[in-house]
């Protein structure tokens, strides 16, 4: 599999590291909902098909990215940075995209 870093170009997939799951929301730090922070840590979904996850360029640059993959074929339709990723800031603004 061949992920497309944005900085350093097309790079084995051995290179990088699976940072999880890109739609989970983190429960407020000073939170003690228990229930929440077990769904946090433990709760996984399996979807079919297109799915946001986080990845980190661990043999390169060090980049965290936001990528889209398919989990069906492993084909990834998008890598961008992670920081400058302006759906999770607009999300965490409480904007609605």
């Amino acid at each position: 599999m061949l992920i497309t870093c944005p900085y350093c170009g097309p790079r084995d997939a051995i290179e990088f590291t699976y940072q999880g799951d890109g739609n989970r929301e983190r429960p407020d730090p000073a939170s003690q909902d228990l229930d929440a922070w077990n769904d946090y840590v433990y709760g996984r979904l399996n979807p079919a098909g297109d799915h946001n996850e986080i990845w980190q360029h661990s043999g390169g640059c060090r980049m965290h990215m936001r990528v889209v993959r398919n989990t069906l074929t492993h084909a990834i339709s998008s890598a961008v940075p992670a920081r400058g990723d302006t759906h999770a800031r607009a999300k965490r603004r409480g904007v609605k995209s």
